[in-house]
């Protein structure tokens, strides 16, 4: 089974060539941000699995096409991280939200955010909503990001 990693590589392979037909492997590499050996990888599964034709464009340059089974894939691959990205915000705000009433019940209206990123950014909107104001007084319980996972710090954890 794929990885989620090489679905999203495959997906944005295969926007950028619907894009430009005539990117070559070193520019999708450097909008992917990967080496250009895993683009040629990627791109030799697709064509095997025909969701992608390669013709020769010129002397050594390619032209890779989308075939019908490569549009259906990409629309696939992208219905598939909208769907794993919703769920993942429902989760992260669902666990905001069981810190949020722990928070509440301890007298608080108040929290301090550490960490950046998405869900650093989804804990502030839950917080908004919730009308709990974010600080950055030290006194106060702490919503910790670490990646995807949000733990709670209360005065004494911290």
């Amino acid at each position: 089974m794929e990885t989620t990693n090489e679905e999203l590589r495959e997906l944005s392979l295969l926007e950028n060539i619907e894009n430009d037909p005539d990117v070559n492997q070193s520019t999708l590499a450097t909008q992917l941000g990967v080496a250009v050996g895993t683009v040629n990888w990627h791109l030799k599964r697709l064509i095997a699995k025909g969701y992608v034709k390669a013709t020769r464009a010129e002397r050594k340059k390619l032209r890779y096409i989308i075939t019908p089974e490569g549009i259906a894939l990409r629309a696939r691959l992208a219905v598939d991280y909208v769907e794993r990205s919703f769920t993942l915000y429902r989760r992260v705000r669902q666990r905001v939200r069981e810190h949020i009433t722990q928070i509440q019940k301890s007298g608080h209206n108040r929290v301090r955010i550490v960490g950046k990123g998405d869900v650093a950014d989804i804990c502030r909107l839950t917080c908004l909503e919730l009308d709990i104001a974010v600080v950055s007084d030290k006194s106060v319980p702490v919503l910790q990001v670490d990646g995807f996972k949000v733990t709670l710090k209360m005065e004494a954890d911290v």
